[in-house]
């Protein structure tokens, strides 16, 4: 059985910091790539930042130069380092594990593929 679970979302001031965790079990960590996605109210999810098995990353463009995904194979854990939060940043945000492309397409990564965490909320005060 596969599971995901995040943790340290929270409540924070702009212009201030998160890391965000999600431990994986039941499938080959290191084999497989990650996501992170986030879901505000009212508004589509979006893929936040992925990496591959390779270690490759990828981010939307409005969380570039502030966040940071990284993985720990060892740990089994992929992590999100959230600078510089800003309101715009609220949202739940989910982790994903699923096989990991030869290269990186957009299209792939819009897809529902793959598990999927609970959840985390992310609230940014202004």
């Amino acid at each position: 059985q596969v599971q995901l679970v995040e943790s340290g979302g929270g409540l924070v001031q702009a212009g201030g910091s998160l890391r965000l965790s999600c431990a994986v079990s039941g499938i080959s960590f290191s084999r497989n790539a990650m996501g992170w996605y986030r879901q505000a109210p009212g508004k589509q999810r979006e893929l936040v930042a992925c990496i591959s098995s390779g270690g490759s990353t990828n981010y939307v463009d409005s969380v570039k130069g502030r966040f940071t995904i990284s993985r720990d194979n060892a740990k089994n854990t992929v992590y999100l380092q959230m600078n510089s939060l800003k309101p715009e940043d609220t949202a739940v945000y989910y982790c994903n594990v699923r096989v990991s492309p030869p290269s990186y397409s957009d299209s792939y990564w819009k897809t529902d593929f793959g598990f999927w965490g609970q959840g985390t909320q992310v609230t940014v005060s202004s």
